[in-house]
């Protein structure tokens, strides 16, 4: 047993339960060209030019996405220009969606915008995934860990 900062007691399992990711942010005076890859959760209020892979994705309502999306959980309130894969999708009625969606769960807000097919999958994810090896592009999962850390390189 450890002692935390107050003098009370935790446990191991305690202490690394409680572990998060902190959400990665992409500001509204922000434009990304390329691909992003992230373990954890991402919301983009500015412009992404690109593909994104990650846990979760909120789009703000400023936001902007320009390529495919994989990821378990979506909520957008703002744009998207490309396909939705993903186990829940959440579409908000500031959304505006031009791309199929392939889904566990697709819920559509009154007033939100698509223009595109859905379809429901169990396993939307793997879907994303063998689409891309049929085009020749190489598939990313959200929770792959494509680059390693200086440290983990060297102790590899």
């Amino acid at each position: 047993m450890d002692k935390d900062m107050f003098g009370g007691r935790t446990t191991e399992m305690e202490t690394e339960g409680t572990r998060t990711m902190a959400t990665s942010i992409i500001g509204e005076d922000l434009i990304i060209t390329g691909n992003i890859i992230s373990k954890g959760e991402i919301e983009i209020e500015g412009e992404v030019q690109g593909d994104v892979y990650c846990s979760a994705l909120t789009i703000g309502e400023q936001g902007q996405v320009t390529g495919g999306i994989v990821a378990e959980d979506v909520k957008v309130h703002g744009r998207v220009n490309g396909s939705i894969n993903a186990i829940r999708v959440t579409l908000e009625s500031s959304s505006h969606v031009e791309g199929d969606i392939c889904h566990q769960a697709l819920q559509l807000e009154h007033g939100g915008h698509f223009d595109g097919r859905s379809r429901r999958s169990d396993d939307p994810i793997s879907a994303a995934a063998e689409g891309k090896e049929r085009s020749g592009l190489q598939a990313v999962s959200p929770s792959e860990n494509r680059v390693k850390p200086a440290k983990l390189q060297e102790a590899a």
